[in-house]
């Protein structure tokens, strides 16, 4: 049996995660699979904050936003494959672990964040993720990252 991937779109993103610019680090997330794994894309341009002041003349995409960049994508991907669209849904971080940064992520990169499920299920809170940034596949950032899972109730 096959499953149909699915994705999402910059509206769709936003009815799932509460960020919004300058802090909404995805622009589409492809190939999810349920909440097993997904790909977000990344569109990395000039006019973003933190370009102004990292680095002056060398701008060069913080290694914290990337990993941050990989947890929104995780994020998409539980919203869409556990039917989590426009329930208040925020995720927090508990732990990031074996991350590293592998080369400089610049303005005018597309960047691609390949996450999938390490553990957790639909109905739990805790999940834990492997997550591989990359650009024209070279591998720019891995860490794995735990966060809990929290719906916001109205009130």
């Amino acid at each position: 049996m096959t499953t149909e991937l699915q994705s999402a779109d910059i509206q769709l993103i936003q009815r799932i995660l509460p960020h919004r610019y300058p802090f909404l680090l995805v622009d589409k997330v492809v190939d999810i699979d349920s909440y097993k794994s997904a790909r977000g894309i990344k569109n990395v341009t000039m006019n973003e904050p933190h370009f102004q002041g990292h680095f002056p003349g060398t701008p060069i995409m913080p290694g914290v936003t990337i990993v941050e960049a990989m947890a929104q994508t995780a994020g998409v991907m539980l919203g869409v494959g556990m039917d989590m669209v426009d329930t208040n849904l925020l995720i927090y971080f508990m732990n990031i672990d074996k991350c590293k940064f592998r080369r400089k992520v610049v303005p005018g990169d597309v960047l691609e964040m390949h996450v999938e499920t390490l553990r957790g299920k639909p109905g739990g809170k805790i999940f834990k993720f492997s997550g591989r940034a990359t650009v024209d596949g070279d591998v720019a950032a891995e860490a794995e990252f735990s966060a809990m899972v929290d719906v916001q109730k109205d009130g």
